[in-house]
This record gives C-alpha cells, sequence and structure tokens, in this order.
C-alpha cells in the first residue's frame, strides 16, 4: 500500500507539471497554426527543429538520464554526500564541454544534416535553405535544454517531480511572447527566424527555473575537470548503448519525416500536430508514471529489492494501462472535432485538420504500447542494463522502415502513424520476453484483468463521445467540451462498476484529498 501511495503522489505531481506545460504547449501551437499555417514555413521550422532535438535525446533526458539516473541512485543510497556532490560536478562539467562541442559543429554542418533529414526538400531550394538557416539559429537551444535535463534527472531522483515537470513551459512563455509581441512586426521569412530565435530563450528559461529547487535540497553545480572519474566512466559505459538506442528511437522519427517529405506540403506538419495531441495523454499518464518508475526502480535495484521492484513496475503498467485506454477511445472518436477547436484557424484549413487527424487516428492506437515500453526498458535501465532495449529498439527499427515505406502510400501520413504504432506493440512483446527471463513473473494476470475492464469500459466511452458530438448544439467548443466530461465521467463510473481496484483507489484519495 506505501508502494501504491507513493507511485500515485509522485505521478500525480507530474502529471500536474505536465499539464499546465502542456496547455501552455497547445496555446503555442495554435499560434504558430494561425500565423504558418501548414505551408512551408511551418515545414521547415518542424523539420530543422527535430535535428537538436535527435542530440537533445541522446545527450539529454534521453540516453544520459537512463545511464544517469541509476548511478546517481546507486551514489545517494550507498555513498557519502561528499562524493555525490563530486558526482554531480563532474558529470555536469563533461556535459557542458561535449555540448559545447555539439553545438558548435552542429552550426558548421547544418547544412549536411538538413539534407539527412528532409530529402524531400531538395526539390524545392527556397524551402531547403530556410530549413538550413533555422537550424542554424537552433541549435544553441541544444546546450541550455539538455543541461535542463540534467536538472530534471536529479531532481526526479531526489523525489523532487513538479518543477521539473513544469519547467518545459518555458519554451512555451518564450515562443508566445515572441508571437504576440515581436512576430507582428516582421516579414513571415523573418517572422519565422525569430521563433527559432525564441526557442533558445525557452532551453534557457527550462534550466534556470530548476535550478533553484536543486540549491534548496542542499545541492549544486560547480566545474569540476576530473573526467576520469569513475562514476563518469560508468556513465559513459552506459550510455553508448543508451545513445544507439536513442538513435534508433530518433531514426524513426526521421524516416516519418523523409517519407513524409514525398506526401507534399502540409505532411510534416500534421504528423507534428497529431504527434502533439497523441502525446497529452501519453505525457500526463503514461509518461508520468515512467518518470517516477526509473528513480523508484532504481533505488530497489541498488539495494537489492527485487521484490519492491516488480511492484513498482505492476502498479505503474497498470495505472498507465487504464489512463491510456480511454484516451485511445476517446482520440478516435472525437479526434477530429479537437484538432479543428485547438488548431483550425487562420491558415490551417478543414483540409490540414483532415490530414492530421487521418496521422493521430492511427497514433492513437498505440498509446498504450508507447507507454509501456517506456515502464519496460525503465526497468532495464534500473539494473544498469541499457543493451537489452537497444538491441530489441534495433530490429524494431528495421520493421518500422520495411512498414512505412509500404505504407506511406495507401494510407499518406496515416500509414507513417500506423508504422508507428504497430512497432511500438512489437517492442513492448520483445521486452517483456526479455524482462521475464531477467526477473521472472511481473503478474500478468493482475494487469490482464485489469486491461480488459479497462477495454470495456473505453469502448463503451467511446461511443457515447461521438454520440454527444452530434447533438445539435450550434458550437463545436460547447459539443466538444460537454463529450469529454460526460464519456470520462462514465469511464470513470464504469470501472467503478466493474471493480476495478486502480479506480476504487483513486477515487479514495481524491476523496480523501478532498477532506482534508
Amino acid at each position: 500500500m506505501l508502494e501504491i501511495k507513493k507511485i500515485i503522489k509522485y505521478a500525480g505531481s507530474v502529471s500536474a507539471g505536465t499539464m499546465v506545460s502542456r496547455v501552455f504547449g497547445y496555446i503555442r501551437d495554435m499560434l504558430v497554426a494561425y500565423m504558418f499555417g501548414a505551408g512551408m514555413y511551418a515545414d521547415a521550422f518542424y523539420a530543422a527543429f527535430r535535428i537538436p532535438n535527435l542530440i537533445r535525446r541522446m545527450l539529454g533526458e534521453g540516453s544520459f538520464s537512463a545511464a544517469f539516473i541509476p548511478v546517481f541512485s546507486e551514489y545517494l543510497h550507498t555513498k557519502t554526500k561528499s562524493e555525490t556532490q563530486k558526482l554531480i560536478n563532474v558529470v555536469f562539467t563533461s556535459l557542458t564541454v561535449v555540448l559545447l562541442i555539439f553545438t558548435i559543429l552542429g552550426v558548421f554542418f547544418a547544412p549536411i544534416l538538413v539534407k539527412i533529414i528532409a530529402y524531400g526538400f531538395t526539390s524545392d531550394p527556397e524551402k531547403l535553405q530556410l530549413t538550413i538557416e533555422l537550424t542554424r539559429l537552433m541549435f544553441p537551444f541544444l546546450l541550455f535544454i539538455c543541461l535542463a535535463a540534467m536538472l530534471l534527472a536529479l531532481l526526479n531522483t531526489l523525489n523532487s517531480f513538479f518543477i521539473p515537470a513544469i519547467a518545459p513551459a518555458n519554451l512555451s512563455f518564450a515562443e508566445i511572447i515572441y508571437m504576440l509581441a515581436l512576430a507582428p512586426l516582421l516579414s513571415p521569412g523573418n517572422q519565422i527566424k525569430g521563433l527559432a530565435i525564441s526557442v533558445i530563450f525557452g532551453g534557457l528559461g527550462h534550466f534556470a527555473m530548476q535550478y533553484p529547487v536543486l540549491k534548496k535540497l542542499g545541492w549544486h553545480l560547480k566545474f569540476d575537470f576530473n573526467f576520469t572519474h569513475p562514476g563518469i566512466k560508468k556513465i559513459v559505459f552506459l550510455m553508448i548503448p543508451s545513445i544507439i538506442g536513442i538513435s534508433v528511437d530518433q531514426i524513426n522519427t526521421f524516416v516519418d519525416t523523409i517519407c513524409a517529405s514525398f506526401l507534399g506540403d502540409g505532411s510534416i506538419t500534421a504528423l507534428y500536430y497529431s504527434g502533439r495531441l497523441m502525446q497529452l495523454p501519453l505525457a500526463i499518464f503514461g509518461l508520468a508514471l515512467a518518470t517516477v518508475s526509473l528513480p523508484m526502480m532504481s533505488k530497489s535495484a541498488a539495494v537489492k529489492n527485487i521484490d519492491e521492484l516488480k511492484e513498482t513496475l505492476n502498479l505503474s503498467i497498470r495505472f498507465s494501462i487504464i489512463s491510456l485506454v480511454p484516451a485511445v477511445a476517446g482520440l478516435i472518436a472525437i479526434g477530429l472535432p479537437i484538432i479543428q477547436v485547438l488548431f483550425e484557424r487562420g491558415k490551417f484549413d478543414y483540409a490540414a485538420s483532415l490530414l492530421t487527424n487521418n496521422a493521430l487516428f492511427y497514433y492513437s492506437l498505440g498509446l498504450p504500447a508507447f507507454a509501456v515500453t517506456k515502464i519496460f526498458a525503465n526497468t532495464f535501465f534500473s539494473f544498469q542494463d541499457t543493451k537489452t532495449p537497444v538491441k530489441i529498439a534495433f530490429v524494431v527499427m528495421i520493421f518500422h522502415v520495411i512498414l512505412c515505406v509500404l505504407l506511406m502510400y495507401p494510407l499518406g501520413v496515416g500509414g507513417l502513424a500506423l508504422a508507428t504504432s504497430l512497432c511500438a506493440y512489437m517492442n513492448t512483446a520483445m521486452l517483456l520476453y526479455k524482462l521475464k527471463q531477467k526477473i521472472g513473473a511481473i503478474g500478468a494476470k493482475k494487469i490482464l484483468f485489469s486491461s480488459i475492464k479497462a477495454c470495456a469500459a473505453a469502448t463503451i466511452m467511446g461511443i457515447i463521445a461521438y454520440a454527444l458530438m452530434q447533438i445539435n448544439i450550434p458550437s463545436i467548443f460547447l459539443r466538444l467540451c460537454l463529450s469529454i466530461v460526460v464519456s470520462v465521467a462514465a469511464f470513470a463510473i464504469l470501472l467503478k462498476l466493474f471493480k476495478s481496484p486502480e479506480m476504487e483507489f483513486l477515487l479514495k484519495t481524491v476523496i480523501s484529498k478532498l477532506k482534508s
């Protein structure tokens, strides 16, 4: 019971912070859609943004966090504070040096990187050149956002979750302020370049918001150029396979981008917006639980408490499933009106909404698998095993490329999204097989029963949501609000009737919070 309370408490902090961050993210996306639509400027911006994001995933919250959190947790729970502070300092110094080198190289080699990432743009020299310029402008963002990711890893391991979860909103703040205050004064070409520069300020704000929390907890960042520290060696050793794994993941994303660049204007932007919508429930529920599970399982692994680790794993999966299955039903049933309410204005027209919904439909099918895959991978990371998830990811990558090529023309951008979802389920199955070999049974019976109840309730919920959108209320916004509120309430009531232990615990937690 103590473990489930911790998971819900910490995941609730992550979800609350993520919700705030995502709300501002959607405000930002609405402004970008209004100002630039789904044409050349938006495609160039999002293609350029993917490039520093690749390295961010390698050296930031992706491979770095997967390697750093277990090692930091080991130091935190088995060594002195001075030894642990020394680890923080040498890691901060090494990461800063590496990031500066990558930033300089990225600016210099931007033309080559863009031609690799968005080869389809080579047929449009103006679009290609704009993407190169935007890439160069945005690359310094890499330095600040990766250092911010280090702070996130530190704070999460120290059981501080809310501020790291809300800090990404700084990127949205910077872009929103720019688009409202400065962009109207500029020409369209300069508007998009200014937006790229605002991204850098967003990364700086992300870092600056978290550092005071770290100091309040009694830790700090100082330069220490001891590159031979044993902790550095261990982290680098763990990062190498993880970097390959993140690279595989990003290769999948870039395959999507390359394929989309051959499907016509707006395809890359449609993938971006559909991905953003799919990521909202994924981040609030699935990734929130994954974020909490890694430091908790790392602590259990460090002190050799396998039963506690398996309990955390089982609970994380069950709560992810009952959170994300209804999201699948909702996005399938009312995805198009959600897109229309959020983005359909200015240069983002009904055709862009249909294109985006095509991708969203197929992305939503993979939501549970995206979350469970992350949790399973975190289990391996907690044992300081970064090789197994990478080997599996490499096999999945091959199937992803094949599926993208096969599905892109019959289904358009929806085919690319479907390929991603199918491969997520393949990844989940392979990780589960290897995990059972490593730690034995993980309580599959409980997970199965929870999944069946959630799927049954979500199916009814989706029908209710779709039916309510057909009511003759002039305002699509009011219909959408009614549909979401009633269908979510129906899902909770149905799970309660089905005697779901997860829903019963959540309801008791909410009631006790309201009474206190």
